[in-house]
């Protein structure tokens, strides 16, 4: 009876895993396809004509900014420098502790201006409203503490320009980045509602006055098995699914919306924190409810460059708050799942979600666990172990690799070819011990959800401009 039940447990976790394997290898073979299109385009005649404001479509970028004193000052002003014809900033302290709003009006020379504000979305209450006497489209929202979704909706209600851009307080775009997100709204005659771009890690660069100098990495492990897990999300998850319109998540780093439709969906939920995932999820319901051929896409191109945890400490925490976003949003639209109203929404995206990332790392662990007791265990049960140890290397760390070789194949944004060298190697470790650390950690975001535990995790930023 027990070996039967062992035996059962182990090819629970084995056909599990070839389920997860064969969809990642489907993601990956449109990934390449995807990526191959855009690396025989020749980019910069292609964003040569989106310079010119008569084809493009002004901009709001709104920067939610809770003590973020150490990199907003490099990050507005990587924002000022941007390639785009039409723009405005709208920095929302969001009742930061630092010297964030001194910091912003002194360097930016602030004065208070009268202004009247359409309260389209509900909000903490305004303390003062900020312009720039010398740059006329940079303005400062100081309001009361409500979270980063109040602070994006505070943007949305001051915001002038039919599409707003969500971006961290910590980001540095690069100078194109713009066009090139834009690019796919601008030429679909607003059947794109939403664009989003790639998140690649700052620690390590050298970046001066907002100003990507060069590409490096950082030192630690624990960031470069970050890069990895980016390169992986990004160049093979999203684009994947955003060929075929399944994309559920555009990163609250870097996202442009359609200010219509944010409004009509009743913009960002704040009692969640997950608030971009739901977002889109509600979007993609708002379209499907009103039978209209609308898409949210992703863009591998334009790079948003932000700063990650370099402790383990800050990471884990990060990692268990995600987890809690993502169940918070996939169980406020429970009812799309397998819902035949939703098309290939309900029937892939949501399940995919919740089978793969939300119930995968309980799998995951209980296969870590299998392969601990099959050592005491002995006999048939090493099989099993080893069968499950091979499918993890697989799941984990060869599509990893994959990740780090479209990166080179297409974006090469690492110069060096010692750096790509690096990245390939720590991709071969990566079930060995990172993998493991992050499953446990999303886990504990599990144990949280049961026992109601919603703390942040807030993360203590360094600064990534010098």
């Amino acid at each position: 009876m027990w070996t039967n039940i062992v035996v059962f447990f182990g090819w629970f976790i084995a056909v599990y895993m070839c389920i997860i394997i064969s969809f990642y290898t489907i993601i990956l073979f449109f990934s390449v396809i995807q990526l191959r299109k855009g690396y025989l385009l020749e980019h910069e005649h292609t964003y040569e004509d989106y310079k010119d404001e008569i084809y493009t479509k002004p901009v709001s970028i709104i920067v939610p900014a809770y003590n973020e004193s150490a990199g907003i000052i490099q990050s507005v002003r990587s924002l000022l420098s941007i390639h785009y014809p039409q723009f405005e900033i709208i920095v929302v302290n969001d009742g930061s502790t630092d010297d964030t709003l001194e910091k912003m009006i002194e360097q930016y020379d602030m004065k208070v201006v009268d202004k009247v504000i359409r309260k389209q979305v509900e909000t903490m209450p305004i303390k003062k409203v900020y312009q720039s006497r010398s740059l006329p489209k940079l303005f400062l929202i100081d309001k009361e503490n409500g979270g980063k979704a109040d602070a994006l909706n505070v943007g949305i209600n001051i915001s002038h320009y039919p599409y707003i851009c969500s971006l961290d307080g910590d980001s540095i775009l690069e100078r194109d980045a713009f066009l090139k997100v834009m690019k796919p709204i601008i030429d679909s005659n607003e059947e794109v509602i939403a664009s989003s771009g790639s998140i690649r890690i700052a620690n390590g660069c050298q970046i001066r006055d907002g100003q990507m100098l060069q590409v490096g990495l950082a030192r630690e492990p624990i960031v470069i098995m970050q890069i990895i897990e980016y390169l992986r999300a990004f160049l093979m998850g999203r684009i994947g699914l955003s060929r075929h319109n399944l994309l559920l998540i555009i990163s609250g780093a870097f996202g442009v919306f359609s200010k219509r439709w944010v409004l009509e969906a009743g913009g960002y939920k704040t009692d969640t924190v997950g608030e971009d995932m739901e977002l889109v999820v509600r979007l993609h319901r708002l379209i499907k409810e009103r039978g209209l051929n609308k898409r949210i896409v992703y863009v591998p191109d334009p790079v948003c460059w932000t700063e990650v945890p370099e402790s383990i400490t800050f990471l884990r925490k990060q990692r268990r708050r995600w987890h809690r976003g993502l169940f918070e949003s996939l169980w406020t639209h429970r009812k799309l799942t397998f819902n035949p109203k939703c098309g290939s929404i309900g029937w892939i995206s949501l399940p995919y979600f919740w089978i793969v990332e939300f119930f995968g790392p309980i799998v995951e662990l209980m296969g870590y666990l299998f392969v601990i007791l099959s050592l005491f265990l002995g006999g048939i049960y090493i099989e099993f172990a080893i069968l499950i140890f091979l499918l993890s290397c697989l799941y984990g760390s060869i599509f990893s690799m994959a990740a780090v070789l479209l990166e080179e194949w297409s974006l090469r944004k690492y110069p060096k070819v010692a750096d790509l060298f690096k990245l390939f190697f720590y991709s071969l470790t990566e079930t060995l011990w990172y993998r493991p650390l992050t499953v446990l950690w999303r886990c504990e975001g599990i144990w949280q959800l049961i026992i109601g535990d919603k703390s942040w995790g807030e993360m203590k930023r360094k600064g990534v401009s010098e």
